[in-house]
């Protein structure tokens, strides 16, 4: 028998995780503090509530994907938080993108409560989420993250233990450290190209099939040339996600100095204009910023 799921933070990401469990059949409550989120997940089949009680009554396994650690760290540990709503040998399952530091005293403070904790943070975007196409990055104990395989690949195309809570995390921050220093390069490229007068659809379909490519160059690189930066990754999400990594490095005395400077150029773009936008909105940013008057959007 399946079991009783409560999902907190049911935002782009978390909603579309929510309506897919929901569809394959799990009993899921899914609650949110903005009333938007929770409108639209109901939209989309998801059963939800209007307080956090509510969703975590009864609940076996509780899901988080929230936007930031502070958001992270007051939902599960706060007054009236998570914790002390879950019932000992409860599984929570924390999806969100932030730093191991905050994920490993959740852990913690899971563990003396009788709380199992298991280290999922995700790589892919709203559709991925929506199929049960995302890649997992599970830390914890192999006998946790068992107990609850089904639903972690009911999410997912291929997980992947990665150690002890916390090591998800790293993992995943380690993979945007990456992948946001692929999507910046490849717009200042792009721009570059497009400004020595290559059309830019043929300049994306030779790129396409070069070694500059990406996977996100491929994902995401096509609308951007359209002019299309609807957000399925928020340009602000990659500048947050490329800061904890620096901060990890800066608690481990690890240098980053690129990771830094592509930070300050995620921060410039939205600077320009372009908070909520996809990170991919960083070649608008290149192509507009040798034009005056033209990069405040």
């Amino acid at each position: 028998m399946k079991k009783k799921l409560a999902f907190v933070g049911i935002g782009q990401m978390g909603g579309g995780m929510a309506a897919h469990l929901t569809r394959e059949g799990y009993a899921l409550t899914g609650y949110d503090p903005s009333e938007r989120s929770r409108d639209l997940a109901a939209k989309d089949g998801v059963k939800v509530v209007a307080t956090l009680e509510e969703a975590l009554r009864g609940a076996e396994v509780v899901l988080t994907s929230l936007p930031n650690p502070a958001i992270t760290l007051d939902a599960w540990l706060g007054e009236g938080g998570i914790l002390a709503h879950m019932a000992k040998g409860a599984v929570g399952i924390e999806l969100s993108s932030i730093d191991p530091e905050t994920m490993v005293a959740i852990g913690a403070e899971a563990a003396k409560c009788g709380v199992r904790m298991v280290d999922a943070p995700v790589s892919g975007g709203p559709l991925e989420a929506a199929a049960g196409k995302l890649v997992l990055m599970t830390g914890g104990k192999p006998e946790d993250i068992e107990a609850v395989g089904d639903i972690l690949d009911c999410l997912c195309s291929s997980r992947h233990l990665t150690g002890d809570v916390g090591t998800g995390k790293t993992v995943k921050l380690v993979n945007n450290m990456m992948s946001m220093g692929n999507i910046v390069v490849a717009a200042e490229a792009f721009a570059l190209g497009t400004a020595a007068g290559v059309e830019p659809q043929t300049l994306f379909d030779v790129l396409s099939q070069s070694g500059g490519r990406s996977h996100h160059f491929l994902k995401r690189f096509p609308k951007a040339i359209e002019g299309d930066y609807a957000p399925g990754f928020k340009i602000e999400l990659g500048e947050k996600d490329v800061a904890l990594g620096i901060e990890l490095g800066r608690r481990l005395m690890q240098p980053t100095p690129a990771a830094s400077v592509i930070r300050e150029m995620i921060a410039v773009g939205m600077a320009g204009g372009r908070k909520g936008q996809d990170i991919v909105a960083m070649l608008d940013y290149y192509q507009t910023m040798s034009k005056p008057g033209t990069d405040k959007k």
